[in-house]
């Protein structure tokens, strides 16, 4: 299968969980501007699960408060009191209400913390549509890997939630264990998400053509990241050598592709499949 190219990339692997919660954490704790510490190793913060495009802005207050203000940087609370017992049902599986939930506070959450400096407020029913859309892409895709045999051992889950930290910036796969408990995430839930995660992404690299990145593309992206930075009025001195950022840029491009080809089989697979969406 030939991976298609987007402007805007839907996170649907089965990390959305993980990611979002580890992303709030880091926002919470006043994540650092370095470009060589984003936790997508892409030199950006990562991007908003809902539609692969959002920002962190570091230190952001709602406009009204002073710097440093702790209550400018409180997580706001979203309003889940209209979102059904059943969410979604996948060729009979119930996505439940509580399964919505703690994807959904963590991206909206995320979500209104990098939106505090315009002042503005997340749209909640566009993403709650967009969460309610990505769970089913993820079950789907789980199911899909299920049905090919796919699971995860132990040291998979292990491996995993090593690579998680390493793309998040902590160290270690017991540190993201730590860090997502603070969220409210059982240890069991971390692992299980994990397995999930390493059965789709093994998947997804089964059924699409995942091409390793050229070090021309490589490069294309390093200096497009250096020209953002003088854009955005930083020195191009504080963006690593293209050496250093080299293996994080190959996995960003690889997430890339992993993302684009999630999609496209989630589609076929929703294709083939009954899907009931309640939200």
């Amino acid at each position: 299968m030939k991976v298609r190219s987007t402007s805007a990339l839907r996170r649907t692997l089965a990390a959305l969980t993980l990611t979002a919660a580890l992303g709030l954490t880091a926002a919470c704790s006043g994540g650092q501007d370095d470009p060589s510490q984003a936790s997508d190793g892409g030199g950006q913060a990562a991007p908003a699960a809902s539609d692969g495009g959002g920002q962190a802005a570091p230190g952001a207050s709602d406009g009204g408060g002073a710097a440093g203000d702790p209550q400018a940087q409180q997580p706001q609370e979203a309003d889940v009191s209209d979102v059904p017992e059943v969410v979604a049902t996948v060729n009979g599986t119930e996505i439940t209400k509580d399964d919505f939930v703690q994807t959904y506070q963590s991206q909206y959450q995320q979500m209104a913390m990098q939106q505090q400096a315009g002042g503005q407020a997340p749209d909640e029913e566009q993403l709650k549509t967009q969460v309610a859309e990505q769970l089913v892409d993820n079950e789907l895709l789980r199911q899909g890997a299920e049905d090919a045999g796919i699971k995860a051992s132990d040291k998979d889950i292990d491996t995993t939630l090593d690579e998680i930290a390493k793309q998040s910036g902590l160290g270690s796969g017991d540190e993201v264990v730590s860090a997502l408990e603070q969220q409210g995430i059982s240890a069991e839930q971390v692992r299980q998400d994990a397995a999930s995660q390493f059965a789709i992404t093994t998947y997804i690299e089964q059924e699409a053509d995942i091409a390793e990145p050229s070090d021309e593309e490589l490069k294309a992206q390093y200096d497009a990241m250096v020209e953002q930075q003088s854009a955005a009025g930083g020195s191009a001195e504080e963006v690593p050598s293209f050496e250093e950022m080299k293996d994080q840029l190959a996995q960003q491009a690889t997430m890339q592709q992993q993302n684009e080809a999630a999609t496209e089989i989630a589609g076929k697979l929703r294709e083939s499949g009954d899907v009931t969406i309640n939200v």
